[in-house]
């Protein structure tokens, strides 16, 4: 068998192989986001017929969801299949789940739904775990092998809409069409996997307790039995909506789940305080990592209007007809991985080249810069929204121009953090603080679903105000970090 490693001339032969399941994972992943909101808010052509504000908040729930669970996925990963099945039975599950959001019924429209967050949650942490033990500890080709990886990502994410979206929204085909195109390519995704795992030796091959050089650790206690546990305890809640015996108020539901995962949020903090015998310098480093993280749920849930409230905005008020020709709304969900695609080696040959001259912004600067970005972002939808409220529909470049921004401020905050976490966090708790991490990006994004509902066509002339919230939100909490981002690196003792 192949070894897990590689010559430090090359990248490894299993990075081609991640590259394209992460590629056409995420095309999938992008390709039904950007139909979600349509047909779930469609009267017509087999849509659910919800208010905005429902519709929103199913899908602020779904992409929380999409968060969390990574957590127990990385779990049943690392104890009881190793990382390589994990991806596989993962993406398994995920195509499962967009062929059964492409049966025209609206009873299997949860149950598709429930497939793919529960597919992703294996698929999502363990592919990304892979690529990082295909290399050697000190490889200075890693941080390459990384960007090689993001490119597939956002390679994925931005043809993923233009395809989803033209038979999605095209009267000869349908939402449904759409759906099945993202399990099609869920599919091209598992069969290249297959067919080049072997590329991938050793890497991720099993479980912490049955370990690659022979040495083994105790087994994890009733592994199975947990697992069967929650499988049972979900399949239980999607029988009970699917039948009718349980009903539920979307946005309601959303509401109690953001309380839900802030509280954990906040629990596991006040445990790692308390509990966590941390030292004077850990101590100050954990409060910074509180700080981040809440400025990465202000952040998201600004930035994940785009899905919700700024697709629903392309539909209803953009002007989309070029050369005779009308473009399908969920196109404009690809100029966002497009923009990072040409932006992303610009912002880091920036870095690089403030770093050689001691002027690299520090961490919460670099936060400050994203969380203005975001909200003056929606200055253009605020001056769109003035044409809108006159009866006017508008250019597509108000909304270009406002993800032009978001994404220079994505790339200012979102590239960054994970590295922020991984140093500030002690090293007994930087799975853990990851594990925060991921739970801080749910609770921004269903936060970002509540939001999207209060746009809605009944309260049109309350739009312009909304995004002056927004925008006051976004850039106040950005330049009180950044007012503050000195005396935070003074407190973590100059950590970078």
């Amino acid at each position: 068998m192949t070894t897990s490693v590689t010559s430090e001339r090359t990248h490894p032969r299993g990075l081609s192989t991640l590259f394209f399941t992460e590629m056409w994972e995420r095309f999938s992943y992008y390709g039904m986001r950007a139909l979600l909101v349509f047909m779930i808010a469609a009267t017509a052509d087999g849509g659910l017929g919800f208010d905005d504000a429902t519709a929103t908040a199913i899908y602020g729930i779904y992409t929380a969801a999409v968060f969390v669970a990574p957590l127990p996925g990385g779990w049943m990963a690392d104890r009881l299949l190793g990382a390589q099945r994990a991806v596989w039975y993962g993406g398994i599950i995920i195509m499962l789940g967009h062929f059964t959001l492409a049966i025209p019924a609206t009873s299997t429209f949860y149950l598709g739904l429930v497939f793919v967050i529960l597919g992703t949650g294996l698929l999502k942490p363990n592919i990304s775990a892979i690529v990082g033990e295909l290399y050697q500890d000190n490889s200075h080709r890693r941080d390459a092998g990384y960007t090689i990886f993001y490119m597939g990502i956002n390679l994925g994410a931005m043809v993923g809409p233009l395809i989803c979206s033209t038979l999605g929204e095209s009267a000869r085909f349908g939402w449904h069409y759409g759906f099945a195109a993202a399990g099609v390519g869920m599919l091209f995704g598992l069969i290249q996997y297959r067919l080049t795992r072997h590329h991938l030796g050793n890497a991720g091959l099993l479980p912490d307790h049955l370990r690659a050089d022979g040495t083994h650790k105790s087994p994890p206690s009733h592994g199975w039995l947990k697992v069967g546990i929650g499988v049972a305890l979900t399949a239980l809640l999607t029988l009970l909506g699917i039948t009718g015996a349980w009903t539920f108020n979307a946005v309601e539901l959303a509401h109690w789940t953001t309380l839900t995962i802030a509280l954990m949020a906040i629990l596991y903090f006040a445990y790692v305080f308390i509990f966590g015998q941390l030292n004077a310098t850990e101590r100050k480093c954990v409060s910074v990592i509180v700080v981040l993280v809440f400025a990465e749920v202000i952040f998201w849930s600004g930035f994940e209007q785009a899905g919700s409230s700024l697709n629903l905005f392309a539909e209803r008020y953009t002007d989309r007809l070029f050369l005779g020709v009308e473009i399908p709304t969920g196109w404009f969900q690809s100029l966002n991985p497009l923009m990072i695609l040409i932006l992303a080696p610009f912002f880091a040959a920036l870095w690089i080249n403030l770093g050689k001259r001691n002027l690299d912004p520090s961490t919460p600067a670099k936060f400050a810069f994203g969380l203005i970005q975001m909200g003056l972002g929606f200055l253009f939808m605020y001056g769109a929204s003035r044409f809108v409220i006159n009866g006017e529909t508008v250019l597509p470049t108000w909304l270009f121009f406002t993800y032009l921004v978001h994404t220079t401020g994505e790339l200012c905050l979102s590239p960054v953090g994970l590295s922020a976490v991984s140093k500030l966090s002690p090293k007994r708790f930087v799975s853990q603080m990851m594990g925060i991490w991921f739970l801080g990006s749910a609770l921004g994004n269903i936060l970002a679903g509540l939001l999207a509902g209060r746009f809605n066509p009944e309260s049109l002339n309350d739009m312009p105000g909304l995004y002056l919230q927004i925008i006051a939100i976004g850039v106040g909490t950005g330049v009180l970090l950044l007012l503050l981002s000195k005396p935070i690196k003074k407190f973590t003792g100059n950590t970078h």
